[in-house]
């Protein structure tokens, strides 16, 4: 069974930094890409970054230049680095496989960021 823990979100000030980590177990980790997504309230859930395992990465636009995402196959893990964060960034982030039409595990329960004043 696919379990995906994810960790790091907290209260942040615009300009912020938080480095958020997601630890999956039940997967061959290193053959997948993994994708972070996040959900604002009120609104659906959407991809900022993938990485496949080849270690290629792409970013949504909104999140261009500010986040990194980067992956330890030793340790199961896929990191998202977010910098210069703004109000909007404010959500719930999940870490997941990607595309969804091939890796389509259980969503985990996510990590929320509040950035806020």
């Amino acid at each position: 069974q696919v379990q995906l823990v994810e960790s790091g979100g907290g209260l942040v000030q615009p300009g912020g930094s938080l480095r958020l980590s997601c630890a999956a177990s039940g997967i061959i980790f290193s053959i997948y890409a993994m994708g972070w997504y996040r959900q604002a309230p009120g609104k659906q859930r959407e991809l900022v970054a993938v990485i496949s395992s080849g270690r290629s990465t792409n970013y949504a636009d909104s999140v261009k230049g500010r986040f990194t995402i980067s992956r330890d196959n030793a340790k199961n893990t896929v990191y998202l680095q977010m910098n210069s964060l703004k109000p909007e960034d404010t959500a719930v982030y999940y870490c997941n496989g990607y595309p969804r039409s091939i890796a389509a595990w259980d969503w985990g329960q996510g990590t929320q960021v509040t950035v806020s004043s």
